[in-house]
């Protein structure tokens, strides 16, 4: 898959794009239907909101699955990214992001520049974060929400929040949070479960509580160039990869089962 001329030019300018349904019902159920297993391990990959004990967030997915390992791989993910960022990247993280009916955290206002600097010596905002919707997103259960060109002005003052929720972020504050809104207003991300996102290592984004009865789930591949590996190596493999070898594109029809 290639991105056409106008895509490349709204993703320089927002800083993010939606794909609607770029991923068909089938291959959406095939994604699901592998997770269950994952959630129930006992490692700490698994990081569980701080109350209700729902998994938030399971991490190093391709280690764990043989599905993610040729997920990560799929040319409707890479293809996109390599136009953006370069031919050769590695992969850098691999989740599924949940918000569990009624139950779903607060992600703060942040950027993933401000994690992939500071806690893993990233040189440059060059990674790419690249999301699938596992579940229909709608306004309730807790969207994305983008903050366009907020990007645009480098990366943005951040802080280390470790209270506030059951995963750290270096999180953005709120004096810069109105500035950048004022000047580019707030997008949330929704769309039919398939709708991919695409977005930049310095765009602002955050989400809301799920206070709603259906769950929000999205898998989560962030790319970087092989040119600007991590420098720095305390935080553990499941949430920066080491293995910096490019990734190299399957076939599209890689995710569905062979026909006999």
């Amino acid at each position: 898959m290639q991105l056409t001329a106008d895509q490349l030019a709204a993703f320089e300018r927002d800083g993010f794009l939606i794909l609607p349904e770029l991923f068909s019902p089938e291959e959406v159920a095939v994604i699901r239907a592998a997770l269950p297993p994952l959630f129930a391990e006992e490692t700490e990959a698994n990081i569980v909101e701080k109350a209700g004990g729902a998994v938030r967030t399971a991490m190093g997915l391709h280690q764990r699955s043989p599905l993610f390992a040729r997920l990560v791989r799929h040319p409707r993910l890479i293809g996109p990214a390599q136009q953006i960022a370069g031919p050769e990247l590695y992969v850098q993280q691999v989740k599924v992001n949940v918000k569990a009916a009624f139950e779903g955290e607060v992600w703060q206002w942040h950027y993933d520049f401000a994690t992939h600097h500071r806690d893993d010596g990233v040189p440059a905002p060059l990674a790419l974060n690249l999301h699938i919707f596992l579940d229909d997103v709608v306004p309730y259960n807790g969207p994305l929400y983008f903050i366009p060109g907020s990007h645009r002005g480098g990366p943005a003052p951040a802080w280390h929040d470790t209270e506030s929720t059951s995963y750290p972020l270096w999180v953005v504050d709120r004096d810069t949070v109105r500035r950048l809104v004022e000047a580019g207003g707030i997008t949330p991300a929704l769309g039919k479960a398939g709708t991919a996102l695409i977005f930049g290592d310095t765009l602002v984004h955050g989400s809301p509580s799920n206070m709603s009865p259906w769950d929000r789930s999205i898998f989560s591949l962030i790319v970087n160039p092989v040119g600007n590996t991590q420098t720095r190596f305390a935080r553990p493999e499941y949430k920066h990869h080491t293995d910096f070898s490019p990734v190299a594109p399957l076939a599209d029809d890689r995710l569905l089962p062979k026909s006999p």
